[in-house]
């Protein structure tokens, strides 16, 4: 399997775990990149671009990369709160008043960023349609009640989390958030990364592969079941591409996510200027929760946007200031403040394996090897 890119000599490992995904089978296509002190060291791809094995995944080859996406949106928040526009300490309802309402008054911005709101779902049953009619589903959620006391205990908030964070961002900027990431981040940052995609994009998209067989069995520490549910080919519809679901539906490469999240990683410094302040970036490390989150059903510790390193986290790192999160099928990106590394991987292939999916495990293991003494 030919693998396209470019790779320091220092990072080979990472070369030979991407290709042994690749010629093993595990993966179709895909793609991995590493940034160090904001630059990138590895920068790869390979494999098909579709389920026949018949278009090859291209440098420019885009996938909707799922709950990858929060970190953009948390990136987001980040950003307009460094520029003192957003209070993460703030009351959610100062910005976005109706949010006061069944007992929500006292929600802090923080909390949405951490899933530990209360909200991880909605009251009625919600469609694909649902989901793409931001109206709609968000004054939904300005009327219901927490399901839990909030900022007690993490429930991940697998698709309200991006509407919850995306109505605050869009009462102060009368903007979308997709908007906002494309034009005040990912554009001065050259980054090929999306939520919601332009029909000019359409030809560079693979679509995501279902993962193959049955859903793994459902965790019996689960407290709180989530219901709305997107299926792979859902993604495939011109209707999800074309939607902002900032939780989900984010579009890129393992080097947009890198060369985006690679910001935090550097203290908030990029090759062209500075985006957040050291003192911005260090807020991702307050905790929020940790223990087991009451809709996956794992141990989780989660901080301001992001999961944190911890001993008994489903990724984790040899550093103290490490932080991540992933997309459902495998996608995966690593922010380590300490070593100044981001970690990106991005697949079309899906599995039911969660963060713990090998696939990007054996990538981030390779990434720390080559910084090992």
């Amino acid at each position: 399997m030919e693998i396209h890119g470019n790779c320091s000599e220092e990072f080979s490992a990472v070369r030979e775990a991407f290709a042994d995904s690749l010629r093993s089978g595990a993966d179709v296509g895909a793609s991995v990149a590493v940034y160090l002190d904001g630059e990138p060291v590895v920068d790869l791809w390979g494999g098909y671009a579709d389920q026949a094995r018949s278009q090859p995944w291209e440098r420019d080859t885009i996938t909707n990369v799922w709950s990858t996406t929060k970190t953009m949106t948390a990136l987001c928040a980040l950003v307009l709160a460094d520029r003192g526009e957003l209070d993460l300490n703030a009351p959610v309802a100062k910005y976005w008043p109706e949010f006061g309402a069944a007992g929500k008054d006292r929600i802090e911005v923080r909390h949405l960023l951490s899933h530990t709101t209360g909200l991880p779902d909605w009251d009625q049953p919600v469609t694909l349609d649902d989901l793409c009619d931001w109206e709609k589903v968000t004054t939904l959620l300005a009327r219901q009640s927490p399901r839990w006391e909030p900022g007690t205990a993490s429930g991940y908030h697998r698709f309200t989390h991006g509407f919850l964070i995306g109505e605050v961002v869009r009462r102060i900027y009368q903007h979308s958030i997709g908007t906002i990431l494309a034009d005040q981040i990912a554009a001065p940052l050259d980054a090929d990364f999306h939520i919601g995609l332009a029909a000019e994009h359409d030809h560079r998209v693979s679509d995501v592969i279902p993962a193959p067989g049955p859903a793994s069995a459902a965790n019996p520490r689960v407290e709180i079941p989530v219901g709305a549910y997107v299926t792979a080919q859902d993604t495939w519809s011109t209707q999800w591409r074309r939607a902002e679901i900032p939780a989900a539906n984010g579009y890129g490469n393992a080097r947009s996510v890198a060369a985006l999240q690679s910001v935090l990683a550097c203290a908030g410094q990029t090759p062209q200027g500075r985006l957040l302040s050291e003192a911005t970036c260090r807020m991702v490390f307050d905790e929020q929760s940790h223990g087991i989150d009451l809709v996956l059903g794992i141990p989780l510790r989660f901080g301001i946007g992001y999961a944190l390193n911890a001993s008994d986290a489903p990724v984790s790192t040899t550093s103290t200031h490490a932080c991540y999160w992933g997309g459902r099928g495998g996608s995966l990106v690593v922010n380590d403040l300490d070593t100044r590394m981001t970690i990106a991987y991005v697949m079309n292939h899906m599995t039911n394996l969660g963060l713990a999916d090998p696939r990007g495990q054996k990538l981030l293991h390779a990434a720390y090897k080559a910084l090992a003494p």
